[in-house]
């Protein structure tokens, strides 16, 4: 028992196999503990991304239609799967007029009239870089915005408006006509070329937020476009996605840290 692991007994030595066997049946929450134990642990549990830990973890609570359909084809590892999901649209914070789909990462705007209506992800940022993809699978409508937002912007107003960059609390990029958002204001257009292509239904734009250098950046494809919103406060940021066009789905996937270092 703990006793024995405690005084440096048999638990200690258990070999990586059967650790890993037994770490199999744990949740994320016990798992987060276990890794606390000590490096032998901590290494068996985070040594390996795709270990038949976050295998069998992913199995569980990764919904099917997650893992057979490419939403999650960028996101190469198991652990990192399981993280994507801890990552996803809040099912609480978002407005009253979207659901999200049982695959766990899309969002579906319902049929509304004169709505607006935005979701933010479960986890913010104060720290650190952090990227994900964002994708429109329906019709955009009038106005598609994706950014961030504090815990205090509003994710749903009347009218069909760009609710994120709507106040000071919110960052965004308006897919349909690329202006780019914040206090009510354009902050300009983007990316910063002449004829800057349009968005296409179904293309992944990564997004790169850096709380270091408080900057927001957007990727096309692998393209990267630029810099959006630099002077970004010391707060927690979230993901966020404002949409206004009925039955419209958005799905937002977190990939960790950017892939450039």
């Amino acid at each position: 028992g703990g006793g024995a692991a405690a005084a440096g007994g048999p638990g200690w030595r258990l070999p990586g196999r059967v650790l890993e066997l037994v770490f199999s049946y744990l949740e994320l929450r016990e798992l987060r503990s276990c890794a606390l134990v000590c490096k032998l642990w901590h290494r068996v549990l985070h040594g390996d991304e795709n270990s038949e830990v976050w295998r069998s973890l992913a199995a569980r609570c990764l919904a099917e239609e997650a893992l057979r359909t490419d939403i999650l084809c960028n996101v190469p590892t198991y652990k990192g799967k399981v993280r994507a999901l801890h990552h996803a649209f809040s099912t609480n914070d978002c407005s009253r007029n979207v659901y999200i789909k049982k695959n766990g990462f899309t969002l579906h705007r319902n049929p509304i009239a004169q709505s607006t209506d935005g979701a933010r992800t479960k986890i913010g940022f104060s720290e650190g870089r952090h990227a994900w993809e964002v994708w429109w699978e329906g019709p955009l409508g009038t106005v598609a915005v994706i950014g961030i937002a504090t815990k205090r912007a509003a994710m749903q107003c009347q009218g069909y408006v760009a609710l994120l960059g709507s106040d000071d609390q919110s960052w965004g990029w308006n897919l349909v006509d690329n202006n780019l958002l914040h206090n009510g204001e354009v902050n300009g257009s983007f990316p910063q070329c002449n004829n800057a292509p349009k968005y296409q239904i179904g293309e992944r734009i990564r997004v790169i937020l850096d709380m270091e250098d408080k900057t927001l950046a957007f990727e096309r494809g692998y393209e990267f476009l630029g810099v959006a919103f630099r002077g970004l406060p010391k707060v927690c940021l979230y993901p966020a996605v404002s949409a206004v066009y009925g039955n419209t789905e958005v799905t937002l996937v977190y990939l960790g840290k950017p892939l450039d270092g």
